[in-house]
């Protein structure tokens, strides 16, 4: 399986997560997902993010949302 094609299976639940957890819409879960530090080693294919389970990026994520405020 393609990295694209595993990264297409888990992001819809990282999203809704963000969404669940967040209170925001679709459009910005991914803004925040792909503007912080996790979401940019999630995309990167060299870091290996992208094979994780949705709920451990989600971990790391909000992680770094703490860590950012």
């Amino acid at each position: 399986m393609s990295h694209g094609t595993i990264r297409a299976a888990t992001l819809p639940t990282i999203i809704k997560l963000i969404v669940d957890k967040y209170g925001v819409n679709d459009d910005e879960a991914m803004k925040m997902f792909y503007e912080s530090h996790i979401g940019a080693c999630y995309a990167d294919d060299e870091s290996g993010l992208y094979g994780q389970s949705a709920p451990y990026v989600f971990s790391l994520f909000q992680e770094t949302v703490l860590t950012e405020q």
